[in-house]
């Protein structure tokens, strides 16, 4: 019974502490300091929220960057069923699915010979990238100014604009962000 008071005081304390000090103190000071970040990245096209920096979207039409393929369950970039597809690489579903995107990558991007960036053709872990490669989107540069009939020198622009330099130069690549660049594509209208 001697142990009953100081476990008392001691669950009371660390939860007062754990529970709601420092939820409240991370909560105030991530506001403070990466409010944008805190509350989802998200990107706006006047007042409205069109989504978020940090999800992928799934654009299909010809005048838009298409992003990653994704491998979320129900539909493309559900942020409930964030997952992988799982396949080694040595599925034969793997295989099918690449040779489909491939195909549906040729036929919109018929200006395009060489090798299509892995990066169209294959999900990413989380299946949410909001990011592509800048192959990836110099491969897509011609289907996209002939859909809105403007100088792929345009586009260029707005594609150099859109990507996120890695920092430092040797941490991974430098990546577009697909949803920022087709806003800023619809912005030139």
């Amino acid at each position: 019974m001697s142990y009953l008071r100081p476990s008392l005081v001691m669950l009371i304390l660390l939860t007062l502490i754990t529970g709601i000090a420092y939820p409240l103190l991370t909560t105030g000071l991530s506001q403070l300091l990466f409010s944008g970040a805190a509350n989802g990245s998200l990107l706006y096209q006047g007042d409205k929220v069109v989504g978020s920096a940090l999800i992928g979207q799934n654009f299909t039409k010809p005048e838009y960057f298409w992003g990653r393929p994704s491998a979320t369950a129900d539909s493309a970039y559900n942020a409930m069923a964030s997952a992988g597809s799982n396949l080694a690489a040595t599925n034969p579903a793997l295989d099918k699915a690449i040779a489909e995107r491939a195909a549906q990558l040729r036929q919109a991007n018929p200006a395009m010979k060489g090798p299509i960036p892995v990066d169209l053709l294959t999900a990413s872990g989380s299946g949410l990238d909001p990011q592509i490669s800048l192959a990836a989107a110099q491969y897509q540069l011609a289907r996209v100014a002939a859909a809105r009939q403007l100088a792929p020198e345009q586009i260029t622009k707005l594609i150099d604009e859109s990507t996120d330099q890695a920092t430092p130069n040797f941490m991974g690549e430098s990546v577009v962000n697909v949803l920022k660049l087709n806003l800023a594509l619809d912005a030139l209208k």
